[in-house]
């Protein structure tokens, strides 16, 4: 049946469809349209058609106003985090001593990004550089681990031996594990730790990091022993 019971064979639909095809009808019969009585969302008391319109229009803006506020917020952060992408990518390009370019680039990361901690390690370096921390040894698990990796690892700490290169291990409890790679292959690991569970989690998006990771490979580049 349709909507509401009939009288005299005529339903809520058919006055309903009347109206859509009759636009002039309030025109005509404007003493109609000012007695109409709705309830207001806002309490039990009676309105106006006009003042109910007006009520569905101020909450319809409303509406558009917080979309709005929310669109510039997340255009500001986007503009932040472009910022410090950018003063973090000029300090890799104007560090002069290429060996110092690993410290450069986690020293810079946290600093911009507030990131607790953070370390890395190189595997296949010039020999000018194997006696650089950040060239010490690497078991072959954790080479293996990287070259799995398609994507950064975003997620809680495992007790994965590459957390063991930050100053203070146990007190991280999430990781982001980022390979690093060069055109002979995976030739690194940039890791990051919080203490705060939910910093690195698996669910959050990995294209930024994925763009950290890139920038960072490039940086160390010339660290690496020719094919």
């Amino acid at each position: 049946m349709s909507n509401g019971s009939p009288v005299n064979g005529i339903t809520e639909d058919d006055i309903a469809n009347f109206l859509v095809q009759t636009p002039g009808f309030f025109e005509r019969h404007a003493d109609v349209l000012s007695s109409i009585q709705l309830t207001s969302p806002h309490g039990k008391r009676a309105v106006s058609l006009q003042e109910r319109q007006l009520e569905i229009l101020r909450e319809r803006i409303r509406g558009m106003e917080m979309k709005v506020v929310e669109m510039i917020r997340h255009g500001q952060e986007n503009v932040a985090i472009a910022d410090r992408l950018h003063r973090w990518t000029r300090a890799l390009m104007l560090t002069p001593q290429v060996a110092d370019v690993p410290r450069v680039l986690v020293h810079e990361l946290r600093d911009e990004f507030l990131i607790p901690q953070a370390a890395i390690r190189l595997w296949d370096v010039d020999a000018a550089f194997e006696a650089e921390p950040y060239a010490q040894n690497v078991s072959a698990d954790v080479k293996s681990f990287a070259d799995s990796l398609s994507a950064p690892y975003c997620g809680a700490n495992a007790g994965f031996e590459a957390a063991q290169w930050l100053d203070d291990a146990d007190t991280n409890r999430s990781m982001a594990l980022l390979p690093l790679h060069h055109a002979r292959g995976t030739v690194g690991l940039l890791v990051l730790g919080s203490p705060d569970p939910t910093r690195y989690s698996a669910e959050m998006g990995t294209e930024f990091l994925q763009r950290i990771g890139e920038v960072a490979s490039a940086g160390v580049a010339r660290l690496i022993k020719a094919a």
